[in-house]
């Protein structure tokens, strides 16, 4: 059977389609986002541990991370529409089973159930907009999907923070149901059947090891934002992230069907658009990590105040996405995302230089600023990792594009969230000095827990010292977020191909061999 992207004029209802994987792709993003903004309330109704609480947020991004490449690859080799259908249901199951989950150990365990989910769902939305729309509209409905993909964060900050003004801490969860449930409906009747027509065998042993590999490295990340990047623990699980992907490396070189051949990374396209990808979703999730509670522990806005500005995010990426390929047209994909990263650079310099009391106008300049220069960069680096594969490795593709947004997302989290901590708790020791020890320890853990040992010990002098040190904390963690942004900026201005030089869509696997 044709694949509709190979029919003259691309599939007649592709903008539909678009439309219904740009929903599906918003479950998935704002089921990371989301819960961000209802953990003080799940910590008041299932009194979890810290660490419950920790898996509680992780569980489902690890699951995700570790299960996208092999989920991409069932889909281009049974069907994307199945594997998007399948992975709806399972994300559905999940979200009942968190909304109404009784324990912190039932949460955490539904909430890796979503992950699953959403790692069947995430790359069959890329992959079936790849295959239903022509090569001369493809970087279009790309930019418009990464516009969703980057707005979905702030969306899912937004709806949480709205539901948690009526109703309870699991509807966070259940506005998923009826949602997917929707999508389901009109993935039925209105989206096409794609695959590797080729029947090319899967690659079992591959999936083993990039799961095992991706999983240690994101949950090294996660590690490393907890209990630091030189603690034996951290050490031993990125030295394990390590063995695991050399052995993946080698097996996908010997294998006569690689789920993913590493000498893709060859190709300068890919490997930067990797690259710029992972860095444009560390900035979004480190953002909002910090900004989000900023505006509620620092200026003291409620959980729907705190999301309804992020909303300048999600606008701004909605607004400039779709029109980022005739950007990329004019000056090329390097000057299109050396720009936005240089756009980011100049947001995180403003985020840098606030105080406890400076005015939103500034806050949401740089939350614009943030989101136009990922707006530029990740429709052209997106489209840069899919054209590196041919069309029946569509799935996959996508898969390691998502794949990099979730390594990306994770330390971004990690990162800001150590180096914030670390200028917190610099700040908070000249303070703490007559505290009793076990409560000076607590209050050093960060701004949450140093408002709850002021109330406790009568300490009303700790708020504003707690404010000020998480403020500090946030200059440092933005001042780092900008340097490395322009450093990533020059590499991409001295590595990528210029205008008129970039590769073409890659047709043949052959080519990438």
């Amino acid at each position: 059977m044709t694949e509709p992207a190979l029919v003259a004029g691309g599939h007649p209802r592709r903008w539909q389609i678009l439309a219904i994987m740009c929903t599906c792709l918003i479950l998935v993003v704002a089921g990371v986002s989301a819960l961000n903004i209802g953990i003080p309330s799940i910590i008041e109704a299932l009194e979890p541990s810290s660490t419950q609480t920790l898996w509680i947020v992780d569980s489902y991004g690890l699951v995700f991370a570790g299960l996208l490449l092999p989920a991409g690859a069932l889909g281009d080799r049974y069907g994307r529409k199945g594997a998007l259908l399948v992975g709806l249901a399972i994300f559905v199951a999940g979200a009942l089973w968190s909304a109404w989950a009784d324990s912190a150990a039932m949460l955490i365990a539904a909430r890796g159930s979503m992950g699953i989910g959403a790692a069947l769902i995430m790359p069959a939305t890329l992959s079936i907009i790849v295959s239903v729309f022509p090569p001369a509209e493809r970087a279009k409905a790309i930019a418009v999907w990464a516009g969703f993909a980057g707005a979905g964060g702030a969306i899912g900050i937004i709806g949480g923070g709205l539901l948690l003004e009526k109703f309870w801490w699991g509807s966070v969860f259940f506005v998923n149901v009826p949602i997917a449930l929707l999508a389901g409906g009109l993935i039925m009747a209105l989206v096409p059947s794609s695959r590797d027509e080729r029947g090319t065998p899967l690659d079992p042993v591959g999936s083993l090891l990039s799961i095992l590999g991706l999983g240690a490295l994101v949950y090294a990340i996660i590690e490393g934002g907890q209990a630091g990047f030189g603690e034996a623990s951290t050490i031993g699980w990125f030295a394990a992230a390590a063995v695991f992907l050399s052995l993946w490396i080698v097996w996908e070189l010997r294998a006569a069907h690689p789920m993913l051949d590493p000498r893709l990374f060859r190709r300068v396209s890919f490997s930067m658009g990797s690259l710029t990808i992972s860095s444009a979703f560390a900035v979004m999730f480190g953002m909002f990590f910090l900004v989000t509670q900023y505006f509620q522990f620092v200026q003291g806005h409620s959980p729907l105040g705190a999301g309804v500005r992020n909303l300048p995010f999600a606008l701004t990426m909605v607004i400039v996405a779709p029109r980022s390929p005739q950007l990329a047209e004019q000056i090329g994909k390097r000057g299109a995302i050396t720009l936005g990263l240089v756009i980011q650079a100049v947001g995180f310099v403003v985020l840098a230089f606030h105080k406890t009391d400076t005015p939103y106008l500034f806050t949401a300049l740089a939350i614009v600023l943030l989101a136009a220069g990922m707006a530029m960069v990740m429709p052209a680096a997106s489209e840069a990792i899919v054209s590196s594969l041919p069309p029946s490795k569509a799935g996959v593709g996508s898969a390691w594009n998502d794949s990099t947004r979730e390594i990306g997302g994770a330390l971004g989290i990690a990162v800001l969230g150590t180096l914030q901590a670390t200028g917190f708790r610099s700040g908070m020791d000249d303070v703490l000095a007559s505290v009793p020890s076990d409560a000076a320890e607590l209050a050093r853990q960060g701004i949450g827990p140093a408002y709850g040992v002021a109330q406790q010990l009568g300490l009303p002098q700790l708020i504003p010292a707690a404010q000020q040190s998480f403020v500090d904390g946030m200059g440092l963690a933005f001042t780092v977020s900008a340097i490395s942004t322009v450093a990533i900026a020059i590499a991409v201005g001295l590595r990528y191909p210029g205008k008129g030089h970039e590769p073409a869509q890659v047709v043949d696997e052959v080519a990438v061999r």
